[in-house]
């Protein structure tokens, strides 16, 4: 096996400048002082094409043609298959376009950070113009057999495409709009709880009440830190230190809290992961769907409920004494209030998927169709407006709101609904094995969820493809039924529908 032992250590040395540039990618969004970033997207550029060299090198390519041919065990294989798929991807991208789509990445992630802060797509249009131009060029280089938009999605869900998730979000959409119709009707005639608008909730009390919370979740602060940045993320930059990052609304300390959880449910999925592995595809998460199946688990399924209301009240209670006395059930329905808000990362389950909906169609226009950059912020809000009912004032509030598209991560999106749907089949799957979840969830010992999380999960990383990994923990091939099921009943019971 002399040939997969230098194989390997090709591998982890091409992982380990992936991570150094995560590492410079966190310090970007929350240290980095803004006249640091044209040096740092230089550096970022010098980076993404020294990964790129040791990517491309024949030796790789020899080996890989070595290896597929011999027999393996089901890691190695894995290693061999994912670096298969990302060698094929990296000869199509020539050098210099790696570095300059890194380069421009860096540049769109400051410019959109002032853009947003100033509500003002104008100031955001020629980083983001850009980076769609070089993401056009990018598809062109590695081929279109299908749609371009599928080549993007494909990045982030092995094998889905517009075929795929059309179909998809179309069922969804019959059942969540009747549903959404019935609550509004619904909510005419019952009696929501509010949050008070003169009590501040300080941004010391919401970081100790989160991390409370981020803990007894299972985060291992000694492996780990949380921080503050305009959007929210999560950040695995090697084994030891996973870091997330959560932003603070003085009026709603929702806001920060299901940040946090989210946030926390993709780190413990990090600081989970094989570290026998560590470096190579085989120890990586196999996809941002089941990535996101993890984050939404613990922020809607855990955190929404009654129980988890039950457990961490006495903490709310200490670390906000001036707010008003209610009970668990009261703040469960403040947490589970539905809403046609505009912001996507703090939208209730019921209109969540139809946001991500929104993005999914913009993108495809941009990619697949002819919406233009200038027309961008138009169509949003018209179609915001023809979704939601609602008219978008600001674009802070449309086309600015998501780091995304600064990143130049097109095709992310619709991994969302899919962590949804992934994370509902994981949940009916928990149960059957340790009983009723509201129970558990009650008794505030949460260490059996990540306990059944971690084997069937997390530490088996990329070693299947992700519809393999979900039929294996569940039993089933994924599906969007117990999703259905699930927030059917729940917000049924909630409404009294």
């Amino acid at each position: 096996m002399e040939a997969y032992d230098e194989f390997i250590q090709r591998v982890k040395d091409i992982h380990r400048l992936g991570a150094l540039q995560g590492h410079l990618g966190w310090d970007q969004e929350v240290l980095m002082p803004t006249k640091g970033a044209a040096s740092r997207g230089e550096m970022m550029a010098w980076l993404a094409g020294k990964r790129h060299e040791q990517l491309t090198d024949g030796r790789m390519g020899e080996l890989l043609g070595l290896l597929e041919s011999m027999t393996l065990d089901i890691d190695q294989a894995a290693n061999v298959r994912e670096m298969r798929r990302s060698y094929d991807q990296a000869i199509c991208l020539p050098k210099a376009f790696v570095e300059s789509f890194a380069q421009a990445r860096s540049e769109a992630l400051v410019a959109w950070q002032s853009a947003r802060e100033a509500s003002d797509f104008e100031a955001f249009k020629p980083a983001l113009t850009n980076l769609i131009d070089l993401t056009k060029q990018k598809i062109e280089l590695l081929g279109v057999s299908s749609t371009p938009y599928d080549v993007l999605l494909d990045e982030y869900e092995v094998g889905m495409t517009v075929e795929d998730y059309d179909p998809l979000f179309a069922g969804l959409r019959e059942r969540l709009v009747p549903l959404l119709q019935a609550i509004t009707q619904a909510q005419e005639t019952s009696d929501e709880p509010v949050l008070p608008t003169d009590v501040v909730f300080a941004v010391e009390a919401q970081k100790a009440f989160c991390e409370a919370v981020s803990n007894h979740m299972g985060f291992d602060f000694e492996a780990g830190r949380m921080d503050a940045s305009t959007h929210p993320f999560s950040a695995g930059l090697w084994p030891g230190d996973t870091r997330f990052t959560t932003r603070f609304d003085e009026k709603d300390p929702f806001s920060c809290l299901y940040a946090v959880m989210h946030e926390t449910g993709h780190a413990l999925y990090e600081q989970g992961l094989d570290h026998d592995h560590r470096y190579t595809p085989r120890g990586a998460a196999v996809s941002l769907g089941v990535h996101e199946s993890q984050s939404r688990f613990w922020e809607n399924q855990i955190g929404r409920t009654p129980a988890f209301w039950k457990v961490v009240l006495p903490w709310f209670r200490s670390a906000f004494p001036d707010a008003p006395e209610v009970d668990e059930h009261t703040l469960n329905r403040l947490a589970n209030r539905v809403e046609k808000g505009f912001i996507r990362v703090e939208a209730d389950e019921v209109t969540y998927n139809l946001h991500v909906m929104l993005r999914y169609e913009i993108e495809k226009q941009l990619f697949n169709g002819d919406l233009e950059v200038d027309d961008l912020p138009t169509a949003w809000n018209t179609m915001f407006k023809a979704w939601f009912d609602v008219e978008v004032s600001e674009d802070r509030l449309g086309c600015l709101q998501d780091i995304h598209w600064s990143m130049g991560a097109f095709g992310y999106f619709p991994t969302y609904t899919l962590g949804n749907l992934y994370a509902a089949q994981l949940l009916e799957a928990m149960a059957a094995d340790l009983g009723d979840i509201d129970e558990l969830v009650a008794s505030g010992n949460w260490e059996p969820m990540l306990t059944w999380l971690r084997p069937r999960i997390h530490e088996r990383g990329s070693q299947v493809s992700p519809a393999q990994l979900i039929e294996d923990a569940t039993g089933s091939p994924p599906s969007p039924e117990p999703f259905l099921r699930y927030v059917e009943r729940k917000y049924g019971e909630l409404y009294q529908l």
